[in-house]
């Protein structure tokens, strides 16, 4: 049966067997009628789980039943290729190859970012090397460039947040194109006449950045409260956020999703943090997104104290519902159809971080690191201890200061 049917087959049986009508479950789902239609047919695939969980529940689902949605919404939203997408997940650090005669660059502004070069790593002269010493791991970082639209360097508010990402642009600029960075962390060989890499055997991505949505998130602007729109619903917090530059405050809820894309088991065997800059926080107001909590499949929990002199990813117990899920660390196997997923509660109480995740994974003789990042950028997070929390009135129409 095709991921996208069973998705939908499991949605059909709930729905016929809750007696409710279409336009009923669609207007409590806040849905039109067409699009729950095209769910239950198996047309269109939800972008997130949330409206999947919402249906269940509405329809009298078992906590059982709820975790087989969720794996279905998994998969069917892996091959329908939106997952991939929208986490912009694998890039990894390999040797850097030599550049090969090219005719003059074009004129186009290069694109610069930055990430670590593991110890022996062999690096071009003309690339630059530099200590990321706010991260406080001394481990050095490799900038690399490719000739294409000057992101960093056009967004000035980021550029100013992370310091080092700013001085990647600029050296960037003399760069040659040819220095790129290897792919899903397998090492691309030298010279020009090698086949590229292989893909990796699974896929690797955010599947959502409040996985307690919608209670406990924040978000940190650099903007008054008179001057900040009203919240949107929960699925649109964050496209909400990004447009007005915000920053995750305090407890950043990622929930990493991890499909195999062979029939032989990928064996996951660590995560870890690498911290790009850690500062001390400037003066911006802290908004708060509501209350409630909801749940889903039975993940894995982790722990992440950006705080710590060298953050590393830490097994902590979770809860599903009421019953706690004990702490289990790595390592784990996936294949197709068979996903695993991994809360993580990543957390600063005193700094400004920027940040993101390594994932190792060996199949047979292969082996290599996937990136997870925030779309190509480092995930970003804000303290918010001992600052003042606005929360928006609808009865008012404004955002209040909270006890």
């Amino acid at each position: 049966m095709d991921t996208g049917d069973r998705l939908a087959g499991l949605l059909r049986g709930l729905k016929e067997r809750s007696g409710l009508s279409y336009g009923t479950l669609a207007k409590r789902l806040h849905v039109s009628t067409s699009t729950l239609h095209r769910y239950c047919n198996g047309d269109a695939v939800p972008t997130d789980f949330a409206p999947v969980e919402r249906l269940g529940r509405l329809c009298g689902a078992t906590r059982e039943e709820l975790v087989e949605l969720h794996r279905a919404w998994i998969v069917a939203d892996e091959t329908r290729g939106r997952g991939g997408d929208a986490a912009a997940p694998a890039v990894a650090v390999g040797p850097v190859a030599p550049p090969a005669p090219a005719p003059p660059a074009p004129p186009t502004a290069p694109v610069a970012s930055a990430v670590p070069v593991e110890p022996g790593t062999p690096v071009a002269p003309q690339v630059s090397v530099v200590a990321a010493e706010a991260s406080g791991s001394g481990e050095p970082v490799v900038l690399v460039a490719s000739p294409a639209a000057a992101v960093v360097a056009a967004r000035p508010s980021r550029a100013r947040f992370t310091g080092a990402l700013a001085a990647v642009a600029v050296v960037a600029l003399a760069v040659p194109g040819a220095y790129l960075v290897a792919r899903n962390g397998e090492k691309e060989p030298r010279g020009g006449s090698a086949a590229p890499p292989a893909p990796a055997p699974l896929n690797a991505g955010i599947s959502s950045y409040n996985w307690a949505e919608p209670c406990g998130q924040y978000y940190v602007l650099d903007q008054k409260p008179e001057h900040v729109p009203p919240p949107p619903p929960p699925q649109d917090t964050r496209p909400w956020a990004r447009a007005l530059d915000g920053i995750d405050g305090g407890h950043m809820q990622l929930q990493v999703t991890v499909t195999g894309r062979t029939q032989e088991p990928v064996v996951l065997s660590r995560l870890r943090v690498r911290v790009v800059e850690r500062d001390r926080p400037p003066a911006r107001t802290v908004y708060s997104m509501g209350d409630g909590c909801g749940s889903g499949i039975t993940p894995q929990t982790f722990g992440v104290d950006l705080d710590a002199p060298r953050p590393y990813v830490k097994a902590v117990a979770g809860h599903d519902g009421d019953r706690v899920v004990p702490a289990k660390d790595f390592p784990y196997k996936v294949a197709t159809g068979d996903p695993q997923v991994l809360n993580l509660d990543v957390h600063t109480e005193e700094y400004a971080v920027a940040w993101y995740l390594e994932l190792e994974w060996s199949t047979g003789d292969r082996k290599g690191t996937v990136r997870i990042d925030d779309g190509g950028q480092p995930f970003r997070t804000h303290a918010i201890e001992g600052r003042t929390v606005h929360g928006y009135r609808p009865d008012k129409g404004e955002w209040v200061a909270q006890e």
